[in-house]
């Protein structure tokens, strides 16, 4: 079975070109083909001879990700894609444009087995995870769609990046490396909904980019009933851990707080959440929850969050409601591909019928 060439390293690749027998410089060019020029085919790699080509071709396989389909907002140009990777499997990413540039949420598993109440995700089940170099082709392809350079990413799409460990920190340094996409780690954002022995694995890596936990309520109680993840590691063990990351890496944590309205907004919410922060290098983000299909949850109204966040701030906790980008199209991840799902799965009935 070919090997995928794109999840290399470049000193991987520098290996695999001396077991060819070529030249050191080779995998200098091959690496620049697959990450600069996110080419999908040896044939496109025009300074190598047709015959290394056809050897590369034969050893070797190139990730990539087609698009499927596409939502564009009317109201601020977000971009929501649904990706086919080769096996047939959907992801789903958005692109996003800010005052500092493109970023791009992606998808770092084929579904996700997180269970979260309020995740549109979690409802499809989960199916495998993505290697590094389908990640990278999430980016790439995108981009490419875009016309212009993606200098942001998110881990934040379908899936939770800490349990595909591996791969999104291979990932990771593919993404940031100089000789390819060169996007710094400064520049990405990772999100966990809470695996807390891979944060502490995380923190020994000291890695500049930043951690976002997805927290959504300030006790057990609470948040058991929306995260079953809380279960085997509850707030306190959760937040101990995270203290240790902040300390450790000297980078501010981001904590995520889906506001619902009844669940999670109240003002003894904002202060016991507050009082459980205390003292941490940290943010506060307050996202109102999207309507997810099959849930009942609604987003609480403006008034609530400005309460929630003049208690926070009273209590020396820094918190903003992240701007809602995309709220004419399909905002919640998972649910594209829910619906193509839905209508394969029709169509595939109607043809056996």
């Amino acid at each position: 079975m070919p090997e995928d060439i794109k999840s290399k390293t470049l000193p991987e690749l520098q290996e695999a070109v001396r077991e060819l027998g070529l030249p050191a410089f080779r995998a200098g060019q091959i690496y620049r083909w697959l990450h600069q020029s996110g080419v999908a085919s040896f044939d496109e790699m025009t300074n190598l001879s047709k015959e290394l080509r056809a050897r590369l071709a034969e050893r070797y396989t190139i990730a990539s990700a087609a698009i499927a389909r596409k939502q564009t907002s009317q109201i601020d140009g977000t971009a929501k894609y649904l990706l086919r990777l080769p096996d047939g499997e959907y992801v789903e990413c958005v692109l996003m444009e800010y005052r500092h540039g493109l970023s791009i949420c992606i998808s770092t598993q084929v579904g996700c087995r997180m269970g979260c109440a309020f995740c549109a995700t979690g409802k499809s089940g989960y199916a495998r995870d993505m290697t590094a170099s389908e990640m990278l082709s999430e980016v790439q392809t995108v981009q490419r769609d875009a016309g212009r350079r993606i200098s942001n990413i998110v881990l934040m799409g379908m899936g939770e990046p800490l349990d595909n460990y591996d791969n999104v920190l291979r990932f990771l340094r593919l993404v940031s490396s100089e000789e390819g996409m060169n996007i710094g780690m400064r520049h990405i954002s990772l999100s966990t909904c809470g695996l807390v022995d891979r944060i502490y694995q995380l923190e020994k890596e000291n890695l500049q980019l930043t951690l976002s936990v997805s927290l959504h309520a300030p006790n057990d109680e609470i948040r058991s009933r929306t995260m079953p993840i809380n279960k085997k590691w509850n707030v306190e063990t959760l937040l101990k851990a995270c203290r240790s990351y902040a300390a450790s890496t000297g980078r501010r944590i981001s904590f995520e707080y889906a506001m619902i309205s009844g669940v999670n907004d109240s003002d003894a919410c904002a202060r016991e959440l507050a009082s459980r922060l205390e003292g941490m290098l940290c943010h506060v983000n307050l996202i109102p929850v999207n309507d997810v299909t099959g849930n009942s949850f609604h987003k609480s109204p403006a008034e609530r969050q400005e309460r929630f966040i003049a208690i926070l701030e009273k209590k020396g906790i820094p918190a903003t409601v992240r701007r809602t980008l995309g709220s004419d199209i399909d905002a919640s991840c998972g649910q594209l591909r829910r619906r193509m799902e839905e209508e394969e799965s029709t169509y595939a009935a109607l043809r056996d019928e």
